[in-house]
């Protein structure tokens, strides 16, 4: 019994550490990409009821991007969004970008627009 306790912890930790794969090297350099864009916007991002610059959005979004990253679910660039960059995981309040007098737009919609240009200029 005493040996089960003491290798459980082990295969856990094991098991966890071989299912947790790194984004594909395609994918992370579209969300790098994609949050690069965000960053030089000048656009703001709204999360939980305030504003942030582009860049403090793109730190956060990278923070959540590592989280995922390490539960191995980040499998494309669609999934980092709906994941990671469409709402707040503590309140569940969706973000928001703000692009200078225009209506905020939910973070989903411009990341996925945004998305759509990337892949038509990127050969």
């Amino acid at each position: 019994m005493k040996t089960y306790l003491l290798a459980a912890p082990i295969l856990a930790a094991f098991w966890t550490a071989a299912s947790a794969a790194p984004t594909a090297a395609p994918v992370r350099a579209e969300i790098d990409t994609l949050l690069n864009k965000l960053q030089s916007s000048g656009c703001q991002f709204n999360r939980n009821g305030s504003w942030y610059s582009g860049a403090e959005a793109k730190s956060h979004l990278l923070r959540k991007l590592e989280y995922f990253e390490d539960k191995g679910t980040v499998k494309n660039t669609e999934q980092f969004i709906e994941l990671a960059a469409t709402k707040s995981s503590s309140s569940g309040k969706p973000y928001q970008v703000k692009c200078g007098a225009d209506h905020a737009l939910d973070s989903k919609l411009w990341l996925t627009r945004e998305l759509a240009t990337q892949r038509k200029t990127t050969p």
